[in-house]
């Protein structure tokens, strides 16, 4: 029987390799890595800032990604929302399972719901929609970032990546985390999570900056910081 040939790592591989068994040379061959207490003494977070801050750091990180940000109050939210679709024109939104029904109660717009349990709209019909109105799990000030996970008013991913406008509520300052290692506490793993950024965009090889191509080439993001 020929013993197959496996090529010797040569170069930077090997160095990294090398040191790769290195680290591991004391490591029983019997122990498993969830059996060893790893340290994690780092700060989980860098802005020590109230709930006002925070919200404002989030603000200013979106916007920096693009996104179109507005505050609102709770009560004045279903007229926001309805003053949001009628300056983008939309005569049609999608709307996820439990998404609360008086967020929508200012326009008289065409909603279409999706059920994901019974007959799911198709990527046609997402497609053919004019918006999407969402909720979500949690947002991240440092980094400006949504986080979606499928609950009761954000509804499958789908939702947010085939429309072309998306307007997404943050509940100020519950739903607002500092930080990174914050904000993975509140999400369970075994859920699809969505983590949203500004507007889908990607570049090019000359660096030019297209957005739409995997996601939603417009995100409004309003905060309710009030009753």
């Amino acid at each position: 029987m020929t013993t197959p040939h496996r090529p010797t790592a040569t170069g930077s591989r090997a160095r990294v390799l090398g040191r790769v068994r290195a680290a591991l040379a004391d490591v029983p061959p019997a122990e498993r890595p969830d059996e060893v207490l790893v340290a994690r003494d780092y700060l989980d977070v860098h802005d020590t800032g109230g709930p006002g801050e925070l919200t404002d750091l989030l603000h200013e990180n979106l916007t920096e990604y693009r996104a179109h940000v507005h505050r609102t109050t709770r009560a004045r939210l279903p007229e926001t929302i309805a003053e949001l679709l009628a300056v983008r024109g939309s005569g049609s939104v999608v709307t996820p399972p439990g998404l609360p029904p008086e967020w929508l109660s200012g326009t008289g717009i065409v909603r279409v719901p999706d059920d994901p349990t019974g007959t799911p709209l198709t990527a046609a019909r997402l497609d053919a929609a004019d918006s999407t109105l969402t909720g979500c799990a949690v947002a991240i000030a440092e980094t400006g970032t949504l986080v979606l996970d499928a609950g009761t008013g954000q509804g499958r991913r789908a939702l947010t990546l085939v429309p072309d406008h998306h307007v997404c509520v943050v509940r100020a300052p519950e739903q607002v985390v500092a930080s990174l290692p914050l904000a993975l506490p509140r999400l369970d793993p075994s859920r699809p999570l969505t983590w949203i950024s500004g507007p889908s965009a990607t570049s090019d090889i000359e660096l030019e900056r297209v957005e739409g191509v995997h996601g939603p080439r417009t995100l409004e993001v309003v905060l309710v910081t009030g009753s």
